[in-house]
């Protein structure tokens, strides 16, 4: 059986740790190959940003995504939410930079996700997206993704995400 072990590189920042899993796959020809998957289960990655009014905007106008309950202050306080709202899939683009530049890092494939929205976030309001790795079959990661406004104990996004992880 494969144990996992450690690379020669120590330090800091989680892309300098080289925690490696070896893992056999099959090639094309149906020979094994080893495979290093350069994370682990229970790693965890995070990134914080607040979104103004011009980043909804500029989203917007990129995807088409016109709704007034993002752009319209007035059409928006009418609404439950009573102000505009950050759109759900800018807010979900946080954990697809959390993956592709801190963990599992360059080179992953997004598979496939299943998420929730329980609470809107605002413009203006910090928020932390956090991916953790839960599970690992084959170059498969099973991975918990949340994005909160820490600073009032909020959760606007939670779910799980499929990624492919890069062999290198």
């Amino acid at each position: 059986m494969l144990q996992p072990f450690r690379s020669g590189i120590s330090g800091g920042d989680f892309r300098q740790r080289a925690l490696t899993k070896l893992t056999v796959i099959n090639s094309l020809l149906g020979h094994p190959v080893l495979q290093h998957l350069h994370i682990k289960v229970g790693d965890k990655a995070e990134l914080t940003k607040a979104f103004t009014q011009n980043d909804v905007v500029t989203f917007s106008d990129l995807t088409g995504d016109t709704n007034p309950l993002h752009l319209n202050e007035d059409f928006a306080k009418k609404s439950r939410f009573g102000r505009t709202i950050v759109h759900g899939v800018l807010i979900n683009g946080l954990i697809s930079a959390v993956l592709g530049t801190k963990m599992p890092g360059q080179g992953c494939v997004f598979l496939s996700q299943e998420i929730r929205f329980p609470a809107p976030l605002y413009t203006g309001e910090e928020v932390t997206a956090a991916a953790e790795v839960k599970r690992l079959k084959g170059s498969i990661a099973h991975i918990s993704v949340s994005c909160q406004v820490k600073e009032i104990g909020k959760t606007v996004m939670e779910g799980t995400v499929k990624v492919m992880v890069s062999d290198s």
